[in-house]
């Protein structure tokens, strides 16, 4: 079964639920090392790299916009609605969920998410490997190729309509459904 937000209505309002009302949001347009932040974003069409960055809130990532995150540790939600790249390498965790919706390429790669990856109606390569899930990893309508290994979820693994269909393994989920199936 599918189940899908609109990220602008869900980004909101998870920003507003996961930051106090006195929250700050840093705007990211370079470089941020070894800080604590409350909310990070990064505006259309901009680029922005956390190097071991801690955020109490929400990073989201602007129309356009490209995000490398390594080692970066974010109570809260990723989310990319409309993004160029992004990609989180490094042992990241995050409180909340991934969430790529209508973007180019990403990658995931072991990361600690205690809720959800979703890959939505994306037309670059995506990846995500190595990963521990404490939700779902769900891909739906990707046109750029979609590599799914080694990744450990308390919840389903759930792919329909990728094209090229999914590749990879060594997947571990409660249940594998439709084209991820034999991941």
């Amino acid at each position: 079964m599918k189940t899908i937000l609109s990220l602008t209505t869900l980004g909101a309002a998870l920003l507003l639920a996961a930051a106090p009302a006195s929250a700050e949001e840093r705007i990211c347009t370079g470089t941020i090392g070894a800080v604590y932040l409350d909310n990070i974003f990064v505006p259309d069409g901009r680029s922005c790299v956390l190097d071991g960055t801690r955020a109490k809130g929400n990073v989201v990532v602007g129309t356009g916009a490209t995000l490398s995150a390594r080692s970066v540790s974010i109570n809260g939600n990723l989310q990319a609605e409309g993004s160029n790249s992004v990609r989180v390498f490094g042992r990241s965790t995050f409180g909340g969920s991934v969430q790529i919706v209508k973007g180019g390429a990403a990658s995931i790669e072991n990361a600690r998410i205690n809720g959800d990856i979703l890959f939505d109606e994306n037309v670059g390569p995506l990846n995500a490997s190595g990963n521990v899930l404490g939700g779902h990893l769900q891909a739906f309508k990707n046109y750029g190729g979609l590599t799914l290994t080694n990744n450990r979820m308390k919840g389903n693994l759930q792919c329909t309509e990728n094209v090229p269909a999914p590749t990879g393994g060594g997947n571990v989920a409660a249940s594998k459904e439709d084209q991820c199936a034999r991941l």
